[in-house]
């Protein structure tokens, strides 16, 4: 069962606090002469049907992109999964592709990869989480997530856990390979990193 780009809603993860950057919105940081969300939305666009951009801060600089916006439901910057649980109430999709703001290149294959590693699990992916893997490391907020596990997330939050992986664990974590790729995770924490 091929999962179309029309039921997928990207969501970009803009809402941290950005501590490693001295508390600057890491989305609205500028790199190679524009700012790390533009990189990210050229980069999804064409992949999804949909984008939300979850941030906690500085609506009015996102709002010029045309997406719709969300905050958090949970308040203090509470991680990804937070922003995770918001998407899923939101969305109009099946489906949301989550990846952060501050990972300016990701794979211009990324949804197509991910939305066919669930493809041979039909009516049982609706209990699966794909997520990229670089060879390495598991790039968790690289990940398709059907919005059916929106109890089981709100479940988990409830219990004060917020580790992703923690969360994944509970479901069917398929790891999808892009170690063809690993550059294409590169992500910015550091001010030098910006040059």
């Amino acid at each position: 069962m091929k999962i179309d780009k029309s039921n997928i809603s990207a969501v970009i993860l803009a809402g941290g606090k950005g501590r490693r950057l001295q508390g600057q919105d890491k989305g609205l940081v500028v790199y190679k002469g524009k700012p790390l969300i533009e990189h990210v939305i050229e980069r999804i666009q064409p992949q999804v049907g949909n984008i939300i951009i979850n941030a906690n801060r500085n609506h009015h600089a996102y709002a010029k992109y045309g997406y719709e916006i969300m905050s958090d439901e949970m308040s203090d910057f509470q991680g990804p999964l937070a922003g995770f649980a918001t998407a899923m109430k939101i969305v109009k999709t099946d489906y949301i592709m989550t990846l952060p703001c501050d990972g300016p290149t990701p794979p211009r294959d990324l949804v197509a990869r991910l939305s066919s590693a669930l493809a041979p699990y039909g009516e049982d992916a609706s209990n699966c989480i794909a997520v990229a893997h670089d060879g390495e490391w598991l790039q968790a907020v690289h990940a398709l997530i059907p919005i059916t596990l929106i109890n089981s997330l709100e479940k988990f939050l409830a219990s004060n856990d917020r580790k992703i992986d923690r969360w994944y664990q509970q479901h069917n974590l398929i790891k999808v390979d892009f170690s063809d790729q690993p550059d294409s995770f590169f992500n910015i924490n550091k001010k030098e990193q910006l040059s």
